[in-house]
């Protein structure tokens, strides 16, 4: 997801570095700097030597620590699109990660744009889906998500010999897009709950993970059960 947004991006146009660890994908007319442990190249030291090259766009691979997080909130506050991952279990909690981390509200609420959270689920194999009538519990899990009824008819996987008799094959992600408004901004800062900035978030045209799950439940791409799996722990 990284790469796909910095490759929207026109390196004729802007100046783009990164930082990461290990570089997975190679580009034309980008400048990748690996981390590198044995010759001192660490997130925030890589970080410190691009600002030096008057970068317009920075990616950095990961947020772990204090020191990465602080690093980032800065090249952001003198003007850089950042582009950057950190472990969260939504959108939401993003904010409060990097609150753990050290980062002070208005710092957060000053800096961020937007956060995208994503997890995988596995797509039911094309060779062998089959209809079958949604439960009672699959029922329950389209009107509490999406507010709708189930179809009449959702796909599963019988299993065959090209998914090795999984039912799945392939995957894709569920995606919640947080978008930072003046009114979440303010929420940030005046120490509101997670519950309440999601609720807000929500309120302003947000699809969580969950209903994203659930609308490709609809569309025959994968099961209830691996959405289940996937988000349905995200409170």
């Amino acid at each position: 997801t990284l790469y796909a947004s910095i490759n929207q991006l026109d390196p004729n146009e802007n100046n783009i570095m990164t930082i990461e660890e290990p570089i997975e994908y190679r580009f034309d007319d980008i400048n990748q700097t690996q981390v590198n442990a044995k010759a001192g190249i660490t997130f925030v030291g890589g970080l410190r030597s691009i600002m030096r090259h008057d970068p317009d766009v920075i990616m950095i691979g990961e947020i772990r620590d204090q020191d990465t997080a602080t690093a980032a909130i800065q090249a952001a506050l003198t003007g850089h699109l950042l582009f950057s991952s950190i472990h969260a279990n939504e959108a939401v909690g993003v904010l409060f990660r990097l609150m753990d981390l050290g980062i002070e509200q208005y710092l957060i609420s000053s800096t961020l744009v937007g956060i995208v959270a994503q997890r995988m689920v596995r797509l039911v194999c094309p060779h062998c889906r089959t209809p079958h009538q949604p439960s009672v519990e699959e029922q329950m899990a389209f009107e509490e998500e999406i507010k709708q009824p189930a179809p009449p008819a959702l796909n599963i996987g019988a299993g065959c010999n090209l998914c090795s008799h999984t039912g799945y094959l392939g995957r894709t992600g569920l995606f919640e897009l947080l978008i930072m408004s003046e009114e979440i901004r303010g929420m940030l800062r005046g120490n509101t709950s997670a519950a309440a900035i999601r609720g807000q978030a929500i309120k302003e045209g947000m699809m969580t993970m969950k209903q994203d799950g659930m609308l490709k439940v609809k569309a025959g791409l994968t099961t209830v059960s691996e959405v289940r799996r996937s988000v349905f722990s995200i409170g």
